[in-house]
């Protein structure tokens, strides 16, 4: 089944950012991530404004959060953190699970 984590990020410091695109990617890539949306600017229907949002695609909930426990996580979340405000969740989607036999 997939799981999706989706985050919303505001850059305060895009200066000390530098070479967190390609640190991230790596990471994600090495745990089977496929980035469905990246820094997007969000169309807000309801709701307050937001900010730049990312949807990445891990296989299931486990290798999510295998990525996101992981050392290459732990370094690109160093570098970001005090140059930007992220909020990450992990969805489990459901509906794309095969039926459970009884």
């Amino acid at each position: 089944m997939a799981t999706y984590v989706i985050g919303e990020v505001e850059v305060t410091k895009p200066e000390a950012l530098t070479g967190y695109g390609a640190l991230i990617a790596r990471a994600v890539e090495k745990f089977g991530g496929k980035y469905l949306a990246h820094g997007a600017k969000p169309y807000v229907l309801e709701g307050g404004p937001a900010h730049n949002m990312l949807i990445i695609e891990f296989a299931n909930v486990d290798i999510a959060l295998s990525w996101y426990n992981s050392p290459e996580y732990a370094a690109a979340k160093a570098m970001r953190e005090g140059a930007s405000n992220l909020r990450l969740v992990v969805v489990d989607d459901k509906l794309k699970s095969p039926p459970i036999e009884k």
